[in-house]
């Protein structure tokens, strides 16, 4: 089971792209055609097959309309589900429900998809002992429940931020002098809990890093042949994550290599949206 994200965390992204939609006036089309006390009962049901993500993200928007709202979900977060499944049923103030009708399912669609592109790329790697993880492209404001999404697809999170981990990348080893030089720097400033990951692009490269103790080699680029040499070189000193060219067709010859972790930014650039509606019942 996926552990949720607390409301807390996405209430103001909800309330945030709320008001976006509802901009000075409100829903002018709902107020104009129906009743101000009218009820109506619908559900949340994809047209296509896929993984589901973001369903507290609708019933936040709905009950930010209409907090006496009552929504049931039917499924939850994490789960596989074919087209034309029911994944929510919702009762309430009817100007609510189709006011927050598209936040909902834009916030849902896409972590739905998200979640069935992440998916998608650890069936690829089913037998190895490969973890398929994120990055930091995403969408800006949307990060916290993009990565969530990459969790219910089966994905594992790479860092959140800038402040979580020490990675430095070809140009920080630019800037700063070598490969040594930059392990050397990011050693002496680390706290005991703070990971150092080195981006290189050879295997040259990773044979100057490796006698430096970084805690994770990215190695970008890399062919799947220089990806086993690379595992063969490094041995257990150090986790290494294949990155860069990294898609459907070729995840799992990267897989296959040996490296423990493959990071994918089209999980949260790329993935397209699920095709989910909502429905009057």
């Amino acid at each position: 089971m996926i552990q949720p994200l607390p409301d807390l965390l996405i209430e103001a992204t909800v309330r945030a792209a709320l008001a976006e939609d509802l901009g000075r006036a409100g829903d002018i089309t709902a107020q104009a055609c129906i009743d101000a006390d009218a009820q109506m009962s619908v559900v949340f049901a994809t047209r296509q097959s896929g993984v589901v993500a973001g369903l507290a993200c609708a019933r936040l928007a709905i009950l930010a309309l209409d907090p006496k709202a009552s929504f049931e979900a039917v499924v939850e977060d994490g789960a596989s589900v074919e087209a034309g499944a029911v994944l929510a049923k919702v009762t309430g103030n009817a100007r609510a429900i189709l006011s927050a009708e598209r936040t909902a399912l834009n916030l849902m669609g896409r972590l739905s998809g998200v979640a069935t592109l992440t998916r998608a790329y650890v069936d690829q790697t089913q037998g190895t002992a490969a973890r398929i993880v994120d990055t930091r492209k995403t969408t800006p404001g949307l990060r916290h429940l993009e990565k969530y999404a990459v969790r219910c697809g089966g994905g594992v999170n790479h860092r959140f931020g800038l402040d979580d981990a020490i990675l430095i990348k070809d140009n920080h080893v630019a800037a700063c002098g070598g490969v040594a030089n930059a392990l050397k720097r990011a050693r002496a400033f680390a706290g005991h809990l703070t990971k150092v990951e080195l981006e290189v692009d050879s295997l040259e490269q990773l044979a100057q890093a490796l006698p430096h103790g970084a805690d994770v080699i990215m190695l970008d680029n890399f062919s799947p042949d220089d990806l086993k040499k690379a595992v063969a070189m490094a041995g257990d000193k150090v986790v290494l994550e294949a990155s860069g060219g990294v898609n459907l067709q070729t995840v799992r010859a990267i897989a296959e290599s040996g490296v423990q972790v493959i990071s994918v930014g089209a999980l949260t650039h790329s993935a397209p949206v699920l095709d989910i509606g909502l429905d009057a019942v």
